[in-house]
Parts: structure tokens; C-alpha cells; sequence
């Protein structure tokens, strides 16, 4: 058992003893006014205090009690004035702190307890946390939802590098009903993703929890605050965009209820930007604008530059990060199904952007072939999916 260091005692591995002034046999009992009464032959209670001088903020602080009961634990942060939740065992031997720590912290602990013969007899201690060198605290990189589609990618961004990602990986927990299996991915040293082989079924509940806080994770550096999210995953919607035919055809719960002509980026080398396909691979809704002005700038072409637009488009469907659309496009509509000339986005007509635009949202999926085009990356949106399940299972710390 290890021991909490006794405050004003600067003592540590010590089990700490009823009040002082005390001898064995003998307990002391403090009346209101403060007088002092003994009970000979009745020993008096002995507190102890189990952690350590160093204490996870994850592990509980815990006071035992022998040879009487426990009658009241106080734990506080003098540096915050908060109070520390505990519950006492049901024989009242034993106190254990139910709230997670902070790092860093010191904790003042104050037990009274009574003896057979109703004696008290008050100990006070001091906790210490750990100081890490550094605290990684995770954000979702999808908030949680209850209207999600079939493409739902799961991840975490850590404010710090990760050096022991099987650790990290092991306080992740993802679970799905119905049951599907799923493998986690490092997309980077703060960044892990996880999906399914194929993509979730519909009308599944998906859940992340983390016990990750308070877990040396490599360096030093400590697990930060953990998180969890629950995400309900609606009907499947599933585009599939072909640049040959110039055709998309959307698909509800396997059933296709919609084709239309598309004009995808153009892979002429053309000025005065050259070719701008679209690219290839698995996309999945990021989000949705009525309307928005599409401009060249935001990837670096700017106002004098060749090549050089801002146009104001309308029934916008984003899916990539580079700044892919589904979008009406006017200016296109008489090359829309048999050429592609768009900066990238598949242009359509009023009629067909609305009705993609009223019908696909967050996570529904757009697979895109023949576009002429480089595959979706995985920094790029969520071009999780164009990546194998092989490769997908070798991206894990825990079987790559």
C-alpha cells in the first residue's frame, strides 16, 4: 500500500496514526467545549490514506479507517476552494474519491473517525498530482450528430505529438449497434481516424469514448480531458459521379432514384489555368451553403492572376476540402453530360443542384470515377474511404 505524505510532517511511506498525543489503548475524545476525554483500553481508530506523493489524476484518492468507522472525509483544492465527491464503503471502513483530479494540484484531506468506543480522532494529509511535461488533449474531428450518413468517419485531433500511439489507440473505444468491426488509422502524429471495411449501415448508432486522461502517453506528456460522442446514422445515400458518361446517379438505401448530366473539372490543358480535374475516389458530404461566392483566391489565385474568378453559385454541396462542389453552374449547362470543363466542381442545372442539394447532407457519400483526376487524399476531406481496408488495418499502432 502506498502512502500520502502527512502535511506539516514532510513524511512519506508513513501510516499515519490517530492524533497526537495519544498511546496505544487509549482513545481521545474532543467534546464541544473543546475538553479532552480518554477511554481507557479502547484503542483508538487508525486513519491511513492510500496514493502517493505523486498521484494520477485518474486514480482515486482513498482513506481507510481500522479498528473503528469513518465519519466524515473532506477533500479540497485550496488552489480552486473546489471540493473533491467521494463515497464511503457501506461498513464505513474505507473513503474513495470519485471525481478526476487535476494535474499539478494539490489536495488537502481531512478525515475524522471514531473509534469502538466513540472516540474521535482527526488526520489531516496533503495529495500531490503529477506535473507532466505536457497534456494532449483530444477534439472531435466529426462533433457528434444525430444525422449522419453511411460515410461517417470517426477521428481525433490531439493538441500534441503522440510518440506512444498503441497506448493512445488501446483508451479508444468505438462501438456500434448494429455491430460492425472497424480499425483505427494515424493520419498523422496528433491525428487517428477510424472507419469500418465497408461503409456503416444504415440506422446504426455509433458511440467514441476515450480513457485516455491521465495515461502517460509517451514523453512525458499525459492524456488531457477525455470526450465522447454518439452518432445516428440515417437512410444510405450514395452518389456515384462518372467522368466518362458525364452522368450521376444517386442511390437511396440501394434504390436508384436519380440521374442526372454533370460536367466535372476539366483535364485539358486549356489556359489559362491549365487542367483542374476532379478527384477520383470516395467523397462524403462536409457541409451544405444555399448560396456562396466561389473564389479562385482561396486556393491561391487571386485578383490579377490568370485564370482568376469569383462567381456567385448556388445549391452548394461541399465534399472535398479543396474546395469541391456539387453546384449549380448555369454558364456549363450546355456541355453538362457529354464534356468536362469545370474548375473541379460538377457543375449542374438549377433543377439537379437543388434536388441533390434538398436530399444529401453531412457523411452521404459521392464516389467519383473516371475523372481523369489524382485519388482523393485522406487530408483532404474525408478521403478515408479511397484508402484499402488493408492498407486501412496497416494504419493502425496496434496491427500495422
Amino acid at each position: 500500500m502506498r502512502v500520502i505524505r502527512i502535511a506539516g510532517l514532510g513524511l512519506a511511506g508513513l501510516l499515519l496514526a490517530a492524533c497526537s498525543g495519544q498511546t496505544a489503548g487509549t482513545a481521545q475524545a474532543v467534546g464541544a467545549a473543546g475538553t479532552a476525554a480518554t477511554t481507557p483500553g479502547v484503542p483508538a481508530a487508525t486513519v491511513a490514506f492510500e496514493g502517493g506523493d505523486r498521484l494520477s489524476p485518474k486514480d482515486p484518492i482513498v482513506v481507510k479507517v481500522s479498528g473503528g468507522t469513518l465519519q466524515a472525509v473532506t477533500v479540497t483544492n485550496p488552489q480552486t476552494g473546489n471540493a473533491v465527491k467521494g463515497d464511503l464503503s457501506p461498513d464505513k471502513t474505507t473513503w474513495t474519491s470519485d471525481d478526476h483530479l487535476r494535474y499539478n494540484a494539490t489536495y488537502q484531506v481531512v478525515a475524522t473517525a471514531v473509534n469502538q468506543a466513540g472516540a474521535a480522532t482527526e488526520q489531516r494529509a496533503e495529495v500531490h498530482t503529477i506535473k507532466p511535461a505536457g497534456v494532449a488533449t483530444p477534439a472531435l474531428f466529426q462533433p457528434a450528430s444525430n444525422d449522419v450518413g453511411v460515410g461517417l468517419i470517426i477521428g481525433l485531433k490531439f493538441d500534441h505529438d503522440i510518440t506512444d500511439k498503441a497506448t493512445v489507440e488501446k483508451s479508444l473505444k468505438v462501438t456500434s449497434s448494429p455491430s460492425q468491426d472497424g480499425s483505427w488509422y494515424w493520419v498523422s502524429k496528433r491525428e487517428v481516424h477510424f472507419r469500418p471495411k465497408d461503409y456503416w449501415k444504415a440506422g446504426s448508432t455509433v458511440k467514441l469514448e476515450t480513457t485516455t486522461f491521465g495515461t502517460p502517453i509517451g514523453g512525458e506528456v499525459y492524456g488531457g480531458q477525455d470526450v465522447t460522442a454518439t452518432y445516428k446514422v440515417h437512410d444510405s445515400w450514395i452518389a456515384k459521379a462518372d467522368g466518362k458518361t458525364h452522368q450521376i446517379k444517386a442511390f437511396h438505401n440501394g434504390q436508384l432514384v436519380k440521374t442526372a448530366p454533370i460536367s466535372m473539372g476539366k483535364t485539358a490543358n486549356t489556359p489559362p489555368r491549365g487542367p483542374t480535374p476532379t478527384f477520383n475516389g470516395t467523397h462524403t458530404v462536409l457541409s451544405k451553403e444555399e448560396h456562396k461566392i466561389m473564389d479562385s483566391c482561396t486556393y491561391g489565385v487571386c485578383e490579377g492572376d490568370p485564370g482568376y474568378y469569383s462567381a456567385p453559385e448556388n445549391w452548394n454541396v461541399r465534399i472535398s476540402n479543396d474546395g469541391e462542389y456539387l453546384h449549380e453552374n448555369l454558364k456549363t449547362v450546355s456541355v453538362q453530360g457529354s464534356d468536362n470543363v469545370s474548375n473541379g466542381c460538377l457543375n449542374m442545372n438549377t433543377e439537379n443542384a437543388k434536388w441533390f442539394f434538398d436530399n444529401f447532407n453531412t457523411g452521404d457519400v459521392v464516389e467519383v470515377t473516371n475523372s481523369g483526376g489524382p485519388q482523393l487524399s485522406i487530408n483532404n476531406g474525408h478521403g478515408d474511404w479511397a484508402i484499402s481496408w488493408a492498407a486501412w488495418q496497416a494504419g493502425s499502432a496496434l496491427r500495422g
